[in-house]
């Protein structure tokens, strides 16, 4: 198992198909599910859905903060956790295939994809930083249910 699955994993887990069970293409898989099912639902049941993301991002932010070597010395810090940028990913994934699937211009199918292509190679190069000790993560954020 990598520590931090590629971007084309993350990409394969958002669109259902999770080849190996680590805990971040899992939790991407989730994630993209929340998404597609959001709009459908009251606001409630949309409520309901945004906890769930929330605690599916808390949950991939600790294990990536218990898991991930850290460096002594101080690496540029990144504005957002992997547990944020993969649930971006997610979100774009839900709406780049949705526009697959839908009337939309071709203008608004290339803008979809385009968003998608940018931010899966931000996580690319965010998640190789990371590994080479150039960049640091916020601190997870402490789930408020347990405080």
């Amino acid at each position: 198992m990598t520590l931090l699955p590629s971007k084309d994993l993350i990409l394969e887990a958002c669109s259902g198909h999770v080849h190996e069970p680590h805990p971040i293409l899992l939790a991407a898989y989730e994630l993209a599910s929340l998404h597609e099912a959001r709009p459908t639902l009251d606001h409630t049941a949309a409520d309901e859905i945004d906890c769930c993301r929330f605690q599916l991002i808390q949950d991939i932010d600790v294990w990536v903060a218990q898991t991930i070597p850290t460096t002594l010395a101080a690496p540029s810090m990144h504005t957002e956790t992997i547990g944020s940028v993969v649930d971006r990913l997610a979100k774009l994934s839900v709406v780049a295939f949705t526009a697959l699937r839908t009337n939309t211009t071709n203008q608004e199918l290339h803008q979809a994809w385009q968003c998608l292509a940018e931010l899966a190679l931000g996580y690319s190069d965010l998640t190789h930083d990371l590994m080479t000790g150039r960049r640091r993560l916020p601190t997870p954020k402490p789930d408020e249910e347990t405080q």
